[in-house]
């Protein structure tokens, strides 16, 4: 199968630490179902793992894990889904189901989880393959391009909005607004929240007001009224302190990303005292994926993408780096 692995790590803008090339077919194991991929989308943790920002898992991995496609062949014992039918394969794709976390349903706290593009080949490729319960059924109201970002971005956006425990009717706050951002401010919006948005991009501004946004500024501004909750999408550690801030009392900020470069030493008077306080998102649930894929459909969502070819994944990444490309892009298989 043709596919793209890491390498060496290294940033994308120095060098190329992405290489294509023809891999060995994966052949489904016990209960694994193995996937034709149509489409993967690209996520900023696919670049943290490019890059070297996380620890190298598995050396010369296939990164990639918001993977659409078809199921092509199943392995011993696999019955959950027909050959034919249309899979999605998201980040979390393993857990060991006996550890006190996975016991008391927290299995995104997993003490040996496992990871699509990190510790197993994803989507980067023709083929893929996955155990047949942590793979989603994917809504009709959403094609192959659309539905991608759904898998890491929407899912993950989603139980940062949880978080951030922002109560009904309440102001959210978003920093950053790329593939995860724009779909939870999407969430937010439906449920009745004020969205403000704070970002770089002068483009993924205009969307944000596109979407349905009060208000949308550069990073460090404040935004116009104090906020109920906030969510930190960007991987920046200066920002945390100015999202708190410009929290109300008792507001809620949940950082969603994977990585975050180091935060700068807080004030307990102007940051954190009046019951302010911070809250991380580790990975998800199979019970968010699933409760967000329905209420998705819903809505429905309107994920936003720029579409590559399979050959031009390695500038797909590139874009995702300097910021060249509003929503998420999607490589096509």
């Amino acid at each position: 199968m043709r596919a793209w692995w890491v390498d060496q790590v290294g940033p994308v803008a120095d060098g190329h630490p992405l290489v294509s090339g023809e891999r060995p077919d994966p052949e489904p194991g016990p209960r694994q179902i193995r996937v034709r991929v149509s489409v993967c989308g690209v996520c900023r943790t696919d670049l943290h793992v490019v890059e070297g920002d996380l620890p190298v898992h598995r050396p010369h991995v296939v990164p990639g894990h918001e993977i659409v496609g078809r199921v092509d062949r199943r392995g011993p014992g696999a019955e959950r889904f027909a050959l034919g039918e249309r899979v999605g394969i998201a980040w979390l794709r393993g857990t060991d189901g006996t550890c006190r976390f996975c016991a008391r349903g927290d299995e995104n706290l997993c003490v040996a989880p496992e990871f699509t593009g990190w510790d197993h080949d994803g989507g980067y490729a023709e083929l893929a393959v996955v155990d047949e319960a942590f793979a989603y059924r994917l809504p009709d109201a959403f094609d192959d391009e659309a539905a991608a970002p759904l898998l890491c971005a929407g899912i993950i956006g989603y139980r940062s909005l949880r978080r951030a425990q922002l109560p009904p009717g309440g102001r959210l706050g978003i920093y950053g607004f790329g593939g995860s951002a724009h779909l939870a401010a999407q969430v937010a919006l439906y449920e009745g929240a004020t969205v403000h948005v704070m970002t770089r991009s002068p483009a993924a501004r205009e969307l944000a007001l596109e979407l349905g946004a009060a208000w949308a500024g550069d990073s460090f501004d404040p935004p116009p009224e104090p906020l109920d909750a906030a969510i930190l999408f960007a991987p920046v550690g200066d920002l945390v302190p100015v999202a708190l801030r410009a929290l109300d009392r008792g507001g809620t900020l949940s950082i969603a990303g994977i990585h975050l470069s180091d935060i700068p030493p807080l004030r307990y008077a102007t940051d954190l005292f009046e019951e302010r306080q911070v809250r991380s998102v580790t990975a998800n649930t199979r019970t968010d994926g699933e409760e967000f894929l329905a209420l998705a459909a819903r809505i429905p969502l309107r994920p936003t993408t720029t579409p590559y070819p399979f050959e031009r994944a390695d500038q797909a990444l590139a874009d995702l780096a300097a910021d060249r490309f509003t929503g998420a892009a999607v490589i096509s298989a």
